[in-house]
């Protein structure tokens, strides 16, 4: 088998990805990509925050069924938390540009009144990031 020493590194793609951004020119532009996740798609993260802590509610089962459903309707939840305490749900979603923060609070306000629990995610309680932890 051939072999040859290669005097420089390369940027060029090594995982077969996605996103259709072409290879990369220049170190220069290494440093303003973005995050590459090699494991599946691109994901949007979002964080939710209901009135109340989720361990006060009734049927929070039921209330987070119905708000994962709604937002199921557009996008694919890749994975979620729920922090019962403080009422916070941490969600992924694929693809990537399915839901804004408005479009989603709106789903899930929906969610809310359909499911008639009362727990409502106010618009400024959503966030286009997420920290998945120990909630």
């Amino acid at each position: 088998m051939a072999q040859f020493t290669k005097t420089n590194g390369t940027t060029q793609p090594v995982f077969a990805l996605d996103v259709a951004n072409g290879s990369i020119s220049g170190t220069a532009n290494v440093a303003a990509q973005g995050p590459v996740q090699v494991a599946g798609p691109k994901l949007d993260f979002f964080s939710l925050t209901a009135n109340a802590a989720l361990t006060n509610a009734g049927n929070v089962n039921g209330y987070l069924n119905n708000v994962l459903t709604a937002i199921q309707q557009t996008g694919t939840i890749a994975m979620y938390q729920a922090g019962a305490t403080a009422g916070t749900i941490n969600l992924a979603i694929y693809p990537a540009g399915a839901y804004t923060t408005a479009t989603l609070v709106t789903a899930a306000q929906t969610a809310n009144a359909t499911g008639g629990l009362n727990i409502g995610i106010p618009t400024a309680n959503v966030g286009a990031n997420a920290t998945f932890t120990n909630l």
